[in-house]
């Protein structure tokens, strides 16, 4: 039994190693964005639409996480403790990225499963490289 889960182990670590060579030849460790901006928009209340440019995004992914970090921010500054995603839409043309985001923003945890700790959130975005407000 020890034997099966050796073996087991070193397989599991055979196949991480692979996962890791597949990032470097996606060109994934070579990830380097140029953020360019972002503009703040007060809805109506507690709702606010971030919109934000940049590019060498690898995928929509880069520009929700830049948005996210935007509304992060935001609440903040503005004394919130908490972030609720509404909807945000991304296009992309000859690699230049626009994402347009829409949160709520509130003192107490917000109902719903898009929610973010701004706190936490901020704290991420800054470990990642990725810039707020």
């Amino acid at each position: 039994m020890i034997r099966r889960f050796s073996f087991i182990l070193a397989a599991a670590a055979g196949l991480s190693a692979c996962v890791a060579g597949a990032d470097q030849v996606t060109g994934r460790a070579d990830f380097n964005p140029s953020y360019g901006g972002i503009q703040t928009v007060l809805l109506e209340g507690d709702l606010v639409n971030f919109h934000v440019t940049m590019q060498g995004a690898r995928d929509r992914g880069d520009v929700d996480a830049y948005g996210r970090c935007a509304a992060a921010q935001y609440a903040l500054i503005r004394g919130f403790g908490f972030a609720r995603h509404v909807r945000t839409s991304v296009a992309e043309t000859s690699g230049n990225w626009r994402g347009d985001a829409v949160y709520t923003i509130s003192a107490a945890l917000p109902r719903g499963i898009h929610t973010i700790d701004a706190e936490v959130t901020v704290r991420d975005c800054g470990a990642q490289g990725i810039p707020t407000i």
